[in-house]
This record gives C-alpha cells, structure tokens and sequence, in this order.
C-alpha cells in the first residue's frame, strides 16, 4: 500500500487522479475510478446546466460509495457559464472535493471552504501554485509540459517543473503531465509529489465514454503524435494530432488569427470525435503519455496493476540498490 500525504488528506486508497475531461468525466468512470480505489472527477462544465450537473452527481453516488469530485474549469469567454451556479449545485449535493483549474480560483473559494470542501488547484508553473497555496487550497496539481489540455506557456517538463514545485510547495501536491504507468507514478513520488493525475491514460479504459476508435488510436499513437494549438495565440493546448489539428497550426503560423480557425477547433467538433469514433471529426486532447498506452483494461484493473507495479519497482529496484 502507498501511503502519502495526498492519500491521507483527501481521504482515498491510492495516490491517482482521474481529473477532470471535458466530455468524458462523467459518472460512469467516475464511479469506476472511486471504486477501484483512487480519485476522480466529474467534470461540471460537460454538464449543459447545473441542474444537470446535480443529476450527474446522483448518478454517480449511485455507482459508488467511495469518494470521488468535482472539477470546475474557470476559463475566459465572451458569454461564459453560470459559474456560480455550478459551484452551488457542488455545495448543495454535498460534495467533498473539488478541483478547480483555469483562471484564480479565488472568488469560489469561499463557499468551498465555508462548508468544508477541499479544494485542489490545477497549476502550469510553481509560480501559479505558490499563489494557490497562500489563497488557501487544500491540494495542488502540478501539469507539465507532456499534459494534453492546456500545459501554459512555459514549456517546462515534469522531471523540473515536479521537484521545483515540490521546494516551495508545503500542501499535498500531485503531478500532472506524462503519466501513465507505475514507472511515472514511482518517479513522480520520487520527484517530490504525493500522487499522480492521469487524463489520457484513463481515456483508453473500458469505462471511458468514448467511441473504441479513440481508444484504440490512443494505443496505436507514439508520444511524437501531438499537435500543439495556439501557440501564437498565447493560449497553447496539445491535442491528437489528425487532420484537423495539422490544419489548425498550419494557418496559425502563416499568420491567421483564432477566427479562421474557430470552426476547425470548435468543441462541439471535439465532442463528435468522441460519440462517433471519427478521430478527424475535430480536435480532441491527448497527452505524450499516449506513447506509453498499450491496451484498454478496466479502470479497476490499470489502478490495481500500477499500483502493484509501483510497490515492486520500490521494493525490488529502488531498495534493492541500497548497499
């Protein structure tokens, strides 16, 4: 058993994250991920209303009677969500957990805090964590440059951003960003994290709800196939490379702004991709960790098997090289 810091205060088996996946984090993996020992996230904005949300959330405490949370991604938009009508379905269905990522989480914190819901922050840099920690989060998520989603613009990797983070930060920290395997999660730990936050690894398992087309081409793609979006724009994001994603960077270096793009990158396109299983439909995240995913088990059985590996790896190769 691996016991961290992380484990002991957000009150779960092991130290893996499932965070939260815009269109895949809903209740059905959630659940799977709770059960299975480890920590995952519904995603609150793949919820079309917060009634929904609410709805989600019973799902899942149908599903499972572990712990499990609740992400809020707080990004800028011309019309953006009733955030603070999310936040309250969270509060109201007594959720205990949350991870916030985006934008300062500051102006949330407050009723999270003021009905004992720990918060952990989805950073880029150990200058956004810093800042977190000092509002007062519970938990920080550190994501490297290797993450799918949105890596910042900073371009540093795991193996510094990890033990940079680590000297300043005091509160449970996971890392984020090119994992995949008991390899990562043994490094990690290593490198001064409690714990390890997956999004494309947990993509291709059997719960996921996603077309098997994704899933396999998850399996099939190297860690070279990714495409970094809107470098130009400031607003950096990899994905899968495809067809589209080629496309998209492409224009943007030749000089196009976001609206000649916009149809192309569009998230309904994304969400296509995901139902119908066509992986040129749009673009859709993916990580470099991709390189390291070999199959599509259950959520149950890739926990129970990194986290064996991990206690092997420990025992057999970090001790056994003592003298």
């Amino acid at each position: 058993m691996l016991r961290t810091r992380f484990t002991e205060e957000f009150g779960v088996e092991h130290p893996i994250v499932q965070g939260g996946m815009q269109w895949v984090g809903r209740a059905g993996l959630v659940a799977a991920v709770a059960n299975a020992g480890a920590l995952g996230f519904i995603t609150a904005l793949t919820q079309p209303t917060p009634k929904d949300l609410a709805e989600e959330i019973r799902r899942c405490r149908e599903l499972t009677d572990k712990p499990f949370g609740v992400n809020l991604t707080i990004l800028p938009s011309i019309n953006p969500p009733p955030y603070a009508e999310y936040r309250d379905v969270i509060v109201e269905s007594g959720v205990t957990i949350v991870e916030t990522a985006g934008f300062n989480p500051k102006d949330h914190l407050p009723a999270f805090q003021d009905n004992g819901i720990k918060v952990l922050h989805k950073c880029t840099s150990v200058r956004h964590a810093v800042k977190a920690q000092d509002l007062g989060v519970d938990g920080i998520s550190i994501d490297g440059f290797e993450c799918a989603g949105h890596p910042g613009e900073d371009d540093v990797p795991g193996l510094i951003l990890i033990p940079a983070a680590a000297d300043q930060v005091e509160i449970p920290m996971i890392a984020s960003g090119g994992f995949a395997d008991a390899r990562g999660l043994v490094a990690a730990l290593a490198l001064g994290a409690d714990g390890v936050n997956m999004g494309t690894r947990f993509l291709a398992t059997a719960e996921a709800p996603v077309h098997q087309n994704v899933k396999d081409a998850l399996v099939q793609a190297t860690e070279r196939d990714t495409d970094l979006l809107f470098r130009t724009l400031g607003n950096t994001a990899r994905v899968a490379r495809n067809e589209v994603s080629r496309k998209v960077v492409e224009i943007l270096d030749a000089g196009g702004r976001f609206e000649d793009v916009r149809d192309l990158v569009s998230g309904q396109r994304g969400k296509g991709v995901y139902e119908s299983g066509d992986t040129d439909e749009g673009v859709w995240s993916a990580g470099m960790s991709q390189g390291l995913v070999h199959d599509v088990p259950t959520v149950a059985e890739l926990v129970s098997r990194i986290v064996a590996e991990a206690e092997t790896l420990v025992r057999d190769r970090l001790v056994g090289t003592l003298a």
